[in-house]
């Protein structure tokens, strides 16, 4: 990962530099389990250290709880009742706070407790004339896709739960719409990509071996640890759009670093 850092902060010392109106808001992709949480939150030291003010949001934090995830699961399909993909964060927020944060406002930004699967009461406040933005999440500037590919179930989960297309085709709608709205304020975008969505079920399951240590030293509370079983179908709601942003992203990133399976640079030079 310190290869990852040093990379991304020199793009960001050069972008920082270029005259601009307003922060910079820099949009850090990646799937689960490769590294962007640790990667945003050292590059903010890295800025810090030099003076810059900056802070960290992740898409993750813009959550919905669990009550209006089971409306929109009674509503339009049982799957989104999963927090995850497009349609279970408040997009319309995000869109708010960083038009907020680009105007130089004082900002608090939003938390959410995994733990609890609901958004965290109070969030960190942000004071106003930030230099940065880290936004960083899975499915970030996610483009929709074609609408032929979306006949095809692409795993299990979708050809047993979403036999009609109804899920994924929500999903779609909701990048053309809302998602692509909050997309569109981020300023500058780094991809981590992932060999292959192949890696991502052992990532996540790296994720989850660290929780349950967690949970056992009384580090973690009210967290549930999924099971094999589990874990395999949980991660089966973000291939569609993992395999999507590793194909078409990397043509259109400011930046790409392309990982191996243990996360470190493919092509450090």
């Amino acid at each position: 990962m310190t290869q990852s850092s040093e990379r991304v902060a020199a793009a960001v010392r050069g972008w920082l530099e270029a005259p601009r109106s307003g922060p910079l808001v820099l949009g850090l992709c990646g799937s689960q389990g490769s590294g962007k949480s640790t990667l945003a939150e050292d590059l903010k030291s890295r800025m810090e250290a030099l003076g810059r003010r900056v802070a960290v949001l992740s898409l993750d934090d813009l959550y919905l709880g669990r009550a209006a995830r089971a409306d929109l699961a009674r509503e339009v399909h049982p799957l989104f009742a999963t927090r995850g993909v497009p349609g279970t964060h408040d997009a319309a927020r995000g869109t708010a706070l960083l038009d907020a944060i680009r105007a130089g406002a004082p900002v608090t930004l939003p938390r959410f407790d995994k733990g609890r699967d609901e958004p965290v009461p109070t969030g960190d406040p942000v004071p106003a004339g930030l230099d940065l933005l880290v936004f960083e999440g899975w499915c970030l500037a996610a483009h929709a896709q074609d609408e032929s590919a979306l006949a095809a179930p692409i795993n299990a989960l979708e050809r047993d739960e979403d036999p009609d297309a109804v899920w994924r085709r929500h999903v779609n709608c909701l990048l053309e719409s809302t998602y692509a709205a909050l997309f569109a304020r981020i300023d500058r975008l780094v991809l981590l990509a992932a060999p292959g969505f192949e890696v991502v079920r052992g990532w996540r399951g790296q994720q989850e071996a660290v929780l349950r240590d967690r949970i056992a030293r009384g580090e973690a509370q009210g967290s549930q640890v999924m099971d094999d079983p589990a874990l395999d179908r949980f991660v089966q709601h973000y291939e569609r759009l993992t395999r999507h942003i590793l194909a078409e992203m990397p043509d259109r990133a400011d930046l790409v670093l392309h990982l191996n399976p243990d996360r470190s640079l493919r092509d450090p030079s």
